[in-house]
């Protein structure tokens, strides 16, 4: 997978406020199983299930069996990762300062000739 798809997924996993309180259920009591989590969140198991399968697909939480149930864990390093991969978003945006390409990649736009981007204005409208 692509580092763009992978920053893609580890964010979309973080887009629903259900899986950023299972992790952070996950986070405080260490594993718990899909009936504990949809007992302490007020959700179906269904619903849980599916949110896990996200998160684990993400590398968030990984599952351990224990007897009959599948508990779920954080992934070790998960926060580190999301961490590095949103520092790494925003440290790539920095670099047109040091690269002169990126900084006038702005006059290579053919709507730019057209004045229809880059904040100009068109008939006293931003278009």
């Amino acid at each position: 997978m692509q580092p763009a798809e992978e920053t893609a997924r580890c964010f979309q996993a973080l887009s629903a406020g259900t899986r950023v309180r299972i992790l952070s259920l996950l986070r405080e009591d260490g594993a718990l199983c899909v009936g504990a989590l949809a007992a302490r969140l007020g959700v179906t198991q269904g619903a849980i299930s599916q949110h896990l399968r996200v998160l684990r697909e993400a590398g968030l939480v990984v599952p351990e069996r224990r007897g009959y149930f599948i508990h779920y864990r954080l992934c070790p390093g998960a926060l580190r990762k999301c961490q590095s991969k949103l520092e790494g978003l925003f440290a790539a945006g920095g670099d047109a300062k040091r690269n002169p390409k990126q900084r006038k990649a702005g006059r290579d736009c053919p709507a730019a000739q057209r004045r229809r981007c880059h904040g100009q204005r068109r008939n006293g409208r931003h278009s």
